[in-house]
């Protein structure tokens, strides 16, 4: 990481009628990072994107996106910037290839150059078979991965990506997001995604920022989001008396709470990993034998539940994002 890729100060936006939808929120991200916007539908995460790739004027703060303010060089953004939406832009009468011919054109991208990237694209998400099909016998994951490499005709530096695998199956939720890492690792591109799933932040996010109502709560790698929830739990069933492993147990450093529960020692610490080692010396000094141990870390959905109180799950958006996400799963089902 060598530098700042994104540096949001105070962006906020107002809709008319007075609705906040992003409120003072201040972040970087760093060069060549996966930095994944955590929230449910309405929490401003598109709204957020929309101002960072000038297509929404804020109503307060700025940003720097690839060095350039948003608000007074908003074309040399643009020139720095891919974005996939939500919403599927190619145009269904064009086959794939035309479609990436098409915005080749509107980048000003000659047309050999745009040739030679184009097939190297289609090859890239697996479209060269369907390159001369029209978009309209897509699947809604050869759609998606259209979009994605539309995205990347212009070799941005920075992507933006808005909930780039709603409403498809876990299999080609998977397969999008290995070609998402591969543009990170093979090319050093810096990409900021949102996203409404836990798993996928806490799998490919470097960092992650939770964000709801408006505002971001925290900001953190998923590990040290779990870490501040309470860190990893130990449990331990012992041949000695139970008593006596707790004793033995609560003046480890790495020891955060040691319980008792159901015959069971029940313990939270720092880092699970690196604290076995001391905990079982520690029992084995009380002449007490482990007859079974396990480790389980905080996930996602419980550091989201610590910050806001409720699950991400049974969150509901606004009306419009809902009707949005709607008319995007249709289409991908289509």
């Amino acid at each position: 990481m060598s530098g700042e890729a994104i540096k949001a100060t105070g962006l906020t936006k107002v809709y008319p009628g007075g609705v906040l939808a992003v409120d003072h929120v201040s972040f970087t991200v760093n060069e060549g990072e996966v930095f994944a916007l955590l929230g449910p539908n309405g929490a401003g995460k598109s709204t957020t994107i929309g101002m960072l790739t000038t297509t929404l004027k804020p109503t307060d703060g700025t940003a720097l996106v690839g060095g350039h303010d948003i608000i007074r060089e908003p074309e040399k953004v643009r020139r720095v910037i891919g974005v996939v939406l939500q919403e599927y832009t190619a145009d269904e009468d064009l086959t794939g290839y035309d479609n990436i011919m098409l915005m080749a054109s509107l980048y000003g991208i000659p047309k050999q150059v745009a040739k030679d990237r184009a097939l190297e694209l289609l090859e890239m998400v697996g479209l060269s078979s369907a390159k001369d099909r029209k978009v309209e016998t897509y699947s809604g994951g050869m759609r998606r991965r259209l979009e994605l490499a539309m995205g990347l005709i212009n070799r941005p530096r920075i992507l933006f990506l808005d909930e780039p695998t709603l409403g498809l199956d876990v299999q080609t939720r998977a397969a999008i997001w290995d070609y998402i890492i591969k543009l990170k690792q093979e090319y050093g591109m810096t990409i900021l995604v949102t996203t409404h799933y836990l798993e996928e932040a806490d799998m490919y996010g470097d960092r992650v920022a939770i964000i709801d109502h408006g505002k971001i709560l925290d900001i953190g790698s998923p590990d040290e989001l779990k870490n501040k929830v309470g860190g990893d739990m130990i449990t331990l069933e012992t041949s000695g008396l139970v008593d006596g492993a707790q004793n033995a147990l609560k003046s480890l450093n790495q020891v955060r709470s040691v319980e008792l529960k159901d015959g069971k020692v029940i313990i939270k610490v720092s880092d699970g990993p690196s604290a076995i080692p001391s905990i079982v010396s520690a029992l084995q000094g009380q002449g007490i034998t482990i007859l079974r141990l396990s480790m389980s870390r905080p996930t996602m959905d419980e550091v989201y539940i610590s910050y806001t109180g409720r699950s991400l799950r049974d969150e509901s958006g606004s009306s419009e994002e809902a009707f949005v996400m709607r008319r995007t799963i249709r289409r991908a089902r289509a």
